[in-house]
Formats: structure tokens, C-alpha cells, sequence
């Protein structure tokens, strides 16, 4: 027995098992590739769930904010105005449109450019937003259907009016007790 016993010293004596390690060399530990899995998963979701956590935002980010809404309501309080200064003072309208007629096409086109930039940002803004808002809805969903069922399986419930369903179990009237008490206090 003591051959076979140092054979097996040898072989995972020592805290050591070298047909493991041997194994491990050329095919990969299904534990510890489980473990490293684990962490870049972990990982990931954790950086993915930084994108959605509020930002504390301060006095410029606000400001911006308001400045970026800016555009489009002016955009369109501005065609609005157009219009009525083309019914109110047709000449005054008819010079600044011949004006208009001068710019050159490039500069239309980068007038184009700027304005699709802007809008496409801020589409991109506010679907990501949309985005955080849906999945935070959809956070609520089991609690919904479950609120359904309950008040599905209430309306099955045949022949009891509904105001007796808001009524306790145990009534009032049922009480002994509190029937003799307020006979007392009569």
C-alpha cells in the first residue's frame, strides 16, 4: 500500500491535483468559467443600469434645458406671425420675402443641416426618455395583472350586489356585545 499511497500523494498530495490541472489546460474549468460569466454579466448589468438612474442636475443643465425647448415653439410662433403679417401689412411681408429670395442655396441647405441635427438630437432625447419611461412602467405590470384578476374574479361572483362586497365579514349587528353596549348607552 505504500507504493500506491505515494502515487497518489503525488498525483493530488499537497493540495494539489495535477490531473486537474492537466485537464485544465486544455479544456476549461465549467465552474470557474460559470464564475467569470457571472461577473461579466454582472457587470454589464450594472453598467447598463447606470444609464437609466436619474442625474442630479444643476442650475445649467436646467437652464439649457429650458434654453433647448426654445426652438420650436419660436419656429412656430414665428410661421403663426408670418401669416398674420401677410394678411395685416401684405408690402411689409411681400419686402421681407423678396429678401428671403437672395439667400443663396448653400446656405439654405446648411440652414437644412442645422435644423435635422437639432431635431434628430433631441428625437434621440426624448426616445431614450420614452424608453426609461416604459420600462419603468413595465416594472408595474405583474402588480396590474394581478389587481385585474382580483377584481375579475370579484365580478364573477353571482348574485351579490356590490355593495355588499364592501361590507365586513363579520358585521356589526352580529356582535352580542356591542348590541347589549349600545342598548346601555341609550
Amino acid at each position: 500500500m505504500g507504493m500506491i499511497g505515494r502515487i497518489f500523494d503525488v498525483m493530488f498530495g499537497g493540495s494539489r491535483n495535477v490531473v486537474r490541472e492537466t485537464v485544465e489546460v486544455f479544456r476549461e474549468n465549467a465552474e470557474h468559467g460559470a464564475a467569470r460569466a457571472q461577473e461579466t454579466q454582472t457587470a454589464a448589468m450594472a453598467q447598463f443600469g447606470a444609464e437609466f438612474r436619474p442625474r442630479s442636475r444643476g442650475r445649467f443643465d436646467r437652464f439649457m434645458d429650458g434654453v433647448n425647448r426654445l426652438p420650436r415653439p419660436m419656429m412656430a410662433m414665428g410661421c403663426l406671425a408670418l401669416l398674420i403679417a401677410a394678411m395685416v401689412e401684405p408690402v411689409w411681408f411681400s419686402v421681407r420675402m423678396q429678401g428671403l429670395s437672395l439667400v443663396p442655396e448653400p446656405l439654405w441647405w446648411l440652414l437644412g443641416v442645422v435644423v435635422s441635427f437639432y431635431f434628430g438630437a433631441r428625437h434621440q432625447v426624448k426616445g431614450q426618455e420614452f424608453q426609461h419611461s416604459i420600462a419603468a412602467t413595465m416594472a408595474h405590470a405583474p402588480e396590474v395583472v394581478s389587481n385585474i384578476r382580483t377584481l375579475r374574479k370579484l365580478n364573477k361572483v353571482e348574485g351579490v350586489d356590490s355593495s355588499e362586497l364592501a361590507k365586513p365579514e363579520n358585521p356589526i349587528e352580529d356582535n352580542a356585545a356591542l348590541q347589549e353596549w349600545r342598548q346601555m348607552l341609550k
